[in-house]
């Protein structure tokens, strides 16, 4: 039985801070494998066009004030799994090549606290291309104390006003993962509420997650007059909270305002900053808020208060967008700390087209209902789903079963429909190591369809992957594939291998007779 220890802590001093840097220090990208970090909800193509297009729109704004031969930054904080980076890429790059029209030129840096996922990122072979093209560069960036950019590929340093256009910060998932102050508000007081651990003893043997996943959380308040004081920098949105509100924990991001800031430093012209998170803008929402419970998911998160973001920057002048309605899983905003804000038109049009009319959190929530009903659903609607989400490799994987059931009755129009979105999602497939074989099943669904050449492509990719665990399936498809298209000696050594690997398959054994008598 392991004994265990209690102990107080400032929130924001918590060991669960500590733990969580170390759990993607030490894991790096292998942290995002089969989703044991979640990564979906801000990192598929949907998403990635969302944000392509209100950064498109920003190079648009630049161009037509005048400002188009220097380059743009576009910062990622917490660029994790990499697929976020690669898919705003990937459409920002259709995007300028189908627009064809003058912008001043971009760059794009992903950045994380783990060198591990810098140096991963920088061999990924989806990512080759943008870094060719001198469109993407690395940094090790310490959201807690850096104060500059080291790139790796262009090995030199941005630092404080080094950049003449605005910055272009992307933060997604990011505030909700890095210490936060918690406060509590009671007839008009503040206090600090302490965290209690109750946490095992023996943590040797423990890996992060497992000590993380084993602590037990409570709170004591302690009066803490310092908020309340004229010096402190955020008395403006504590006043508010005094105010307004009352019986209420307030997760407050110092931390992420200081970050902010000091990427603020980087720039002569402020940023733009396009965020992400499981958290709230609407001060209603803070209102009689109960202590937080770390939502686990191998590491953890917490709800990001926007609230305060916003209304700091707002009384500098900033404007922020966020969306009108309320969100379900994922609340997209977006603040212009910007001289004449209202002017960047193209950006705000961006945002009211892909974030506010309909956007990732709506698109995610007909996703989940999506889910639920694929095994009803008819092809076409299947189809359109797909396109709509930027043709995912996720959703495809998900509905592959339902497609072949489908294909019997498909019309041609379907089946080239099917046909164009599976070259279109392979084309901006970012591969991460997963549970699934994409090449195996679009490999396999090409097969249903009678398109045997480029069925035949997909299956030898599937192979090429991985050559120690091959379905006897696709030595079958395979050696049908190349006897449809003539290639008989293939189609005998593929026959040969299934017969290899199933020497008791009688329908193999018949079929390598059939070929080996032709």
């Amino acid at each position: 039985m392991t004994n265990n220890k209690e102990q107080r802590y400032r929130f924001s001093e918590a060991p669960i801070w500590e733990l969580q840097r170390t759990y993607y220090e030490e894991l790096g990208l292998k942290a995002w494998n089969n989703d044991q970090t979640p990564q979906y909800i801000t990192s598929n193509p949907m998403i990635g066009t969302s944000y392509a297009e209100m950064i498109f729109g920003f190079l648009q704004d630049r161009a037509s004030k005048g400002h188009s031969s220097e380059p743009v930054l576009i910062v990622e904080l917490g660029a994790g799994a990499g697929r976020l980076a690669y898919h705003v890429l990937d459409q920002l790059c259709k995007l300028r090549d189908y627009a064809e029209i003058a912008l001043p030129p971009f760059q794009y840096i992903m950045t994380d606290l783990a060198m591990n996922n810098v140096l991963a990122w920088r061999e990924h072979p989806a990512l080759q291309s943008f870094i060719t093209e001198g469109l993407l560069d690395f940094a090790r960036f310490d959201a807690l104390q850096d104060t500059e950019l080291n790139l790796i590929v262009k090995d030199e340093t941005i630092g404080t006003g080094d950049l003449q256009q605005p910055l272009i910060i992307v933060a997604n998932y990011f505030f909700d993962g890095i210490p936060q102050e918690l406060i509590y508000i009671s007839e008009g007081h503040i206090y600090e509420a302490d965290v209690i651990i109750n946490s095992p003893t023996q943590t040797d043997s423990l890996k992060p997650a497992e000590v993380i996943n084993q602590m037990s959380l409570r709170y004591e308040h302690r009066r803490a007059p310092e908020y309340e004081q004229e010096t402190f920098p955020y008395r403006d949105i504590i006043a508010i909270y005094q105010e307004q509100l009352d019986d209420s924990h307030i997760l407050f991001p110092i931390a992420g305002l200081i970050c902010l800031e000091r990427l603020n430093q980087l720039s002569q012209a402020g940023f733009l900053l396009i965020t992400a998170d499981k958290g709230d803008h609407l001060l209603d929402n803070w209102k009689f808020s109960d202590p937080p419970e770390l939502v686990l998911h191998a590491s953890f998160s917490v709800t990001a208060n926007y609230h305060a973001i916003q209304h700091f920057y707002e009384q500098q002048g900033a404007l922020s967008l966020f969306p009108p309605h309320h969100y379900r899983n994922i609340n997209v905003g977006c603040i212009f700390h910007l001289d004449t804000p209202m002017s960047y038109a193209n950006t705000r049009l961006a945002y009211r087209r892909f974030v506010e009319r309909f956007g990732p959190d709506d698109f995610f929530s007909m996703k989940e209902w999506v889910d639920r009903n694929i095994d009803s659903m008819e092809l076409q609607p299947i189809i359109s789903f797909w396109r709509l989400g930027g043709y995912d490799a996720e959703f495809f994987i998900q509905s592959a079963r339902q497609i072949s059931s489908l294909l019997s009755d498909a019309n041609d129009e379907e089946m080239q429909d099917l046909l164009r979105g599976i070259q279109l999602m392979w084309s901006s497939y970012y591969v991460m190591e997963q549970r699934y074989d994409l090449a195996l099943d679009a490999g396999l669904i090409l097969f249903e369809m009678g398109l045997y050449e480029e069925s035949k492509r997909f299956l030898e990719l599937s192979i090429d992957a991985d050559d120690e665990e091959i379905v006897s399936t696709v030595y079958y498809c395979l050696a049908i594939c190349c006897f449809e298209l003539g290639l008989e000696e293939d189609a005998l050594d593929y026959t040969r291998k299934l017969v290899e690997l199933e020497p008791d398959n009688e329908e193999a054994i018949e079929l390598l007779q059939r070929f080996e008598n032709r």
